[in-house]
This record gives C-alpha cells, sequence and structure tokens, in this order.
C-alpha cells in the first residue's frame, strides 16, 4: 500500500481484507485513490483505463493515448479486490477466475506486473 495511507487507515483496511468490519467510507475511498495513483505514477501513460467504482479510475501505462468513448485497455474491479491485489492478498489470476476482475484489451494485462504494490 502507497506510503500516504495513515496507520490507522491502513490497519482498517488490511483488517477488513483479512475478514474484519469494513472500515468508513471515507477511508476506503482513500485507500483506493491513493493506489490508483501509486499505480498511475509507476506507470504513467493513457493507454489503459483502471477503474474500481464508486471511488476512480486512473489512466496509465504508456503507449497510444485514447481520446473519446470506451478505451480498448480496461481493467475493473471493486473496492475490495482491488485493495486485496494492490496488498499482494490476492494474486491477478485468481482475481479474474473469481470473475471480480475483468480486463479487456491486450494491453491490460501490462497491470498485473504492477501489483502488488510495494
Amino acid at each position: 500500500m502507497p506510503e500516504e495511507i495513515d496507520n490507522g487507515a491502513l490497519r482498517a483496511v488490511l483488517d477488513w481484507l483479512d475478514g474484519g468490519p469494513s472500515p468508513e467510507r471515507p477511508v476506503l475511498r482513500g485507500a483506493v485513490k491513493e493506489s490508483l495513483a501509486a499505480v498511475a505514477a509507476a506507470a504513467p501513460g493513457r493507454s489503459v483505463e483502471v477503474r474500481v467504482p464508486p471511488y476512480g479510475a486512473v489512466q496509465c501505462v504508456s503507449g497510444p493515448r485514447h481520446g473519446r468513448g470506451t478505451p480498448p485497455n480496461v481493467v475493473e474491479t471493486d473496492p475490495r479486490t482491488w485493495l486485496a491485489l494492490v496488498t499482494g492478498r490476492l494474486t491477478w489470476v485468481q482475481a479474474v477466475e473469481e470473475g471480480a476482475l475483468r480486463a479487456s484489451g491486450t494491453r491490460s494485462g501490462e497491470i498485473a506486473c504492477l501489483l502488488p504494490l510495494s
């Protein structure tokens, strides 16, 4: 997880991923947004869009820029799955096999190489 999230919030998110109570919405939103920002910083660009509704989306990975409509390379998942991926509690393959992560386009798999975040 990115270092910007405070220790209490990080603990709440990790406890939730391990089966504990759900963190407050602002904590969850912050964790998703910070982790999306970290992915975008690690792979700057605009050829893949990563979506974690309802909290955020980023474009990343260098290559052809997408302008309008639905991008050709999209990764989309829910907040719990995303945070499990970025913390290493779930692998990309597991998330895809479970149907918890949708990845379309030839470049979307490049996000898997960035996870988990360190």
